[in-house]
């Protein structure tokens, strides 16, 4: 399944409200994006774009430890 064009903002409310990630600090155009899980501590950096390339989207994902179907269910 194809991943959806998103903004940056759209990202970072969807990793915050479903899955948990807290704003840890933002400068310039990224948002740094951090959740402890079992111990240890996941961070992943989300550039505030209008529109994040679906590689870059991936990035992310693989940052935060994220499946793509994971994320692609969560947005229904």
């Amino acid at each position: 399944m194809k991943l959806p064009r998103l903004s940056g903002q759209e990202i970072v409310k969807i990793l915050v409200k479903e899955f948990c990630f807290e704003i840890s600090r933002q400068r310039g155009s990224h948002v740094v994006l951090r959740k402890m899980e079992k111990g240890k501590k996941i961070v992943t950096i989300v550039p505030l774009h209008e529109e994040v390339k679906p590689g870059t989207l991936l990035g992310i994902l693989r940052l935060a430890r994220i499946r793509k179907e994971e994320f692609l269910e969560k947005l229904k």
